[in-house]
């Protein structure tokens, strides 16, 4: 299974999400990393995942041999995060053949009514959600 990680600004969510896919994930899994920018990458790269990149062809390629996305909403939305995901990055992400688990930060002129909890306490709730896909087993792995 490929588990794309997507994350812009600093990266300390799609850190977090990388530190909990790469403690859940088989050995025939794969955790890709990519920031839409340089510093978010570096900071991904600190959860040592399997493979990482920068940009919007990046965000491109791996979308589509992605089985699970993950990240912020805003990795589908055109000029989220402050212009840090291009149009076509957005559309690659919406389009990809895999499941998309977003999660929903209120930033950058997006709100989602009804967000609760901290950014960990989503990270942990989008972990548990690529935990059931991976394995098909329900349950909180945490």
């Amino acid at each position: 299974m490929n588990i794309l990680i997507i994350d812009g600004q600093g990266g300390r969510l799609g850190k977090q999400l990388v530190e909990k896919c790469m403690a859940l994930k088989g050995e025939k899994d794969t955790v890709y990393a990519v920031g839409t920018n340089a510093i978010a990458t570096a900071n991904m790269l600190k959860a040592d995942p399997d493979e990482a990149a920068t940009g919007e062809n990046a965000i491109v390629v791996c979308a589509r041999k992605a089985d699970v996305i993950c990240g912020p909403v805003g990795i589908v939305i055109a000029d989220a995060m402050n212009g840090e995901v291009t149009p076509a990055a957005a559309l690659a992400v919406g389009q990809a053949d895999a499941r998309r688990i977003l999660i929903p930060v209120n930033r950058c002129d997006t709100v989602v009514a009804g967000v609760k909890g901290s950014l960990g306490e989503l990270a942990d709730e989008a972990a548990a959600l690529v935990f059931e896909k991976i394995t098909g087993r329900e349950g909180d792995p945490l």
